[in-house]
């Protein structure tokens, strides 16, 4: 009976439109919470106040919400009208950090630019610009009917410009999540699997390269094999190391909201890179468990509106906004679990960061209006509203 009733609800597709807004709403307040909780102690000690910090946090999701909702009305056309100017977008944005004096420098990186009273991270904005070109290049050419392994061609040189730019001011972090997004649309795209082989052998190799060739990263690699080794504990093994250490202390229910020790000076970026082991020193188990449902639950409704558009643009643009929050968690997670060397990108949603929570809901956003442009879904919202 239970199988059968969890069937149905997945079976109607105005309930992966709530399952998208529901766990999107769940996973910002808890990032509103927790970086609250995560950043109070630097703040007080860098700014003066514990609520400098989560305040421009909150601004940020006041500024995305209404934006998204805007974003949510837009029709096919006018998204794939849009799609057109992603890349030079994408370019003229990311080029704005080559100018002298203008590109902040933040752990070893340059990919912001410094407002004064808030900082924009350009290759957050251009992820999103990129998947809507990107997807509207792939849906241009599916319906001339010459969709072939050429579509390598179409959007593969135009995200290796994006990448290099990204590249040069030493984000490989970010770089590696733009590249796993050009390859997730390549492959829904319906690319040959020799072909699609190659690339990401060839793209592995690069990523190699680029590891190797600097001792930094080099590194930052290996030292998550063992964060606690006595000749890397106290250097780079640092961060991973007292990533463990706060999610090993959690247990199953945590030591209480803001009862996390690791936050006071020992844990690095707590509210970034590595808000979810202070969630796990603060919530336990039940409450990294937690996260991981909503993140699942987000992307599977992603996925799932985008199988239902009626326009290949939108398919596309779900694929990649599926993809990119998929693979940013990924990696974010193996960083705070040692799985994975420590890359330095956020968890969707939750970590601190206004470029990309803006850039995220605005891509929820859209999502959002994929679903709303479905009949059924307005259908059954509608019937839902006469009752």
């Amino acid at each position: 009976m239970a199988t059968k009733t969890r069937e149905t609800f997945l079976a109607k597709p105005v309930n992966h439109l709530y399952m998208l807004l529901v766990s999107a709403g769940a996973l910002s307040f808890l990032g509103l919470v927790m970086v609250f909780s995560a950043s109070s102690i630097h703040a007080l000690d860098t700014r003066g106040t514990a609520l400098a910090i989560v305040i421009r946090q909150f601004l940020f999701l006041l500024l995305a919400l209404p934006l998204a909702a805007y974003l949510a009305k837009l029709s096919a056309q006018q998204w794939n009208a849009f799609g057109k100017l992603g890349f030079i977008l994408s370019i003229a944005i990311l080029m704005i950090l080559l100018i002298p004096g203008v590109g902040r420098t933040v752990n070893g990186n340059t990919n912001w630019i410094d407002f004064k009273y808030f900082d924009v991270q350009p290759s957050e904005i251009a992820k999103f610009f990129m998947i809507l070109w990107a997807s509207h290049q792939l849906a241009r050419r599916e319906q001339s009917g010459k969709f072939d392994t050429h579509v390598l061609k179409l959007i593969a040189p135009a995200f290796c410009f994006i990448l290099f730019l990204v590249m040069l001011g030493r984000d490989l972090g970010t770089a590696s999540v733009i590249a796993v997004i050009l390859a997730g649309l390549l492959f829904v795209s319906g690319i040959r699997l020799r072909v699609f082989g190659t690339i990401c052998v060839i793209g592995a190799m690069i990523f190699a390269a680029l590891v190797v060739t600097s001792s930094y990263r080099m590194q930052r690699f290996l030292v998550f094999l063992d964060p606690f080794a006595p000749e890397d504990y106290k250097d780079l093994g640092w961060q991973p190391a007292h990533s463990l250490l706060g999610l090993a202390s959690g247990g199953l229910f945590g030591v209480g909201l803001g009862g996390s020790r690791q936050k006071w000076g020992n844990l690095p970026e707590a509210h970034t890179d590595f808000i979810f082991s202070v969630i796990g020193e603060e919530l336990g188990l039940v409450g990294t468990l937690g996260v991981l449902v909503l993140i699942a639950t987000l992307i599977y409704s992603i996925f799932r509106i985008g199988l239902r558009a009626q326009d290949p643009m939108t398919r596309y643009a779900c694929a990649g906004i599926g993809v990119w929050i998929a693979v940013q968690s990924f990696l974010n997670l193996g960083s705070a679990t040692s799985l994975l060397p420590v890359v330095g990108v956020t968890l969707p949603l939750v970590s601190y960061g206004g470029s990309a929570l803006v850039a995220t809901i605005c891509a929820l956003g859209f999502v959002a209006g994929a679903a709303l442009r479905d009949p059924e879904v307005r259908r059954e919202i509608v019937k839902k509203r006469q009752k």
